[in-house]
């Protein structure tokens, strides 16, 4: 069996991606309570979208990375028609384990920020193993 090399990820690698709110995003809609805002389910999905970004264009073919760990603090509330935006900087690397910072703004507000980590995986296996039957 041939071993893949480790790619050569950086820290400081960075991306940032955008949400703007919809009713779709709202606590209500997601069932993670009772308001019309943007729920934490959302926020921490776009936390991550944000981190695998960050090291998309990086990944060798055949691999990818899969959340294991994330932290996220919701500070604020964002209303349905406002835009989010989601950072995410890579600051640590040890072997296929990537640590990232995360922080999501709405203007100038900080709506979230905490940490998110990924694993480097080869895509196939993964999921092979994720399908195998008991």
């Amino acid at each position: 069996m041939q071993e893949r090399p480790e790619p050569g990820f950086t820290p400081g690698l960075t991306a940032r991606v955008e949400l703007t709110v919809t009713d779709a995003d709202t606590a209500q809609a997601v069932g993670s309570g009772d308001v019309p805002v943007l729920g934490t389910p959302r926020v921490l999905a776009l936390a991550e979208a944000a981190s695998v970004a960050a090291t998309a264009a990086s990944l060798p073919p055949g691999m990818t990375t899969v959340g294991t760990r994330i932290e996220l603090d919701h500070r604020a509330a964002t209303a349905v028609g406002r835009t989010v935006h989601a950072q995410a900087r890579l600051t640590e690397v040890d072997g296929r384990r990537l640590l990232f910072e995360v922080r999501v703004t709405d203007g100038t507000e900080t709506v979230a920020d905490g940490r998110v980590e990924r694993m480097l995986v080869d895509r196939q296996r993964f999921v092979e193993r994720a399908t195998r039957t008991a």
